[in-house]
């Protein structure tokens, strides 16, 4: 006969054994692409590239609200500027998440930091601060990803636009968005491709 307490250890033990598995990500990259963007391609986008879902990264969520908390998290924007113009015109880009459901202006956008030379541009953004990041039903997801290249005037800057626009095109840029969960940190030794510091 099993005594009282191993037979609570031993209930304790099938409970443990036969729940389901959960596991817990801290980030995910949500794309990593190289672009090459001509004027004459800006003119017909109206400054805009576009980035689909077959492009997102391996743990992209439906949810970004549960059982993970993205929304309520950080991305970790990248930007390696690999050819541009000469000169020194300030750029950015804009990061716009394309939701499945949205409210109020139906999208939101954060950005990267702005640019006049060659070279890896990064910051950390919280999810909750960027521009309209309330017009996204988070649990919803999100359909694309709309990186908007602009000067540093203001929203309608777009480079397409500019009577200058050789100071912007042609370019070529690698954009790495690394969403991180609430709590947690960005570790750059998890995102495939990256190079570490130094080399």
């Amino acid at each position: 006969m099993i005594k009282a307490p191993h037979l609570s250890f031993l209930v304790c033990f099938v409970l443990i054994a036969g729940a389901p598995i959960s596991t817990f990500a801290d980030q995910f990259v949500l794309f990593d692409e190289t672009f090459d963007f001509a004027h004459e391609e800006a003119v017909e986008t109206k400054s805009h590239l576009f980035v689909k879902p077959e492009k997102f990264g391996e743990g992209y969520p439906k949810n970004w609200t549960a059982p993970i908390d993205y929304r309520n998290g950080t991305v970790h924007v990248r930007i390696e500027v690999l050819e541009k113009p000469a000169g020194d015109e300030a750029t950015t880009w804009s990061l716009c998440y394309i939701p499945n459901k949205g409210q109020k202006n139906g999208y939101g956008c954060t950005n990267t930091p702005s640019y006049t030379k060659e070279g890896v541009y990064e910051k950390d953004v919280k999810m909750t601060e960027f521009w309209n990041n309330d017009s996204i039903i988070w649990a919803e997801g999100i359909k694309m990803m709309s990186l908007v290249i602009k000067d540093t005037s203001g929203g309608q800057g777009h480079a397409h636009k500019r009577e200058d626009h050789e100071k912007f095109f042609p370019t070529k840029i690698r954009v790495t968005m690394v969403q991180v969960s609430k709590g947690a940190r960005y570790d750059a030794s998890l995102v495939p491709g990256l190079k570490k510091k130094g080399q």
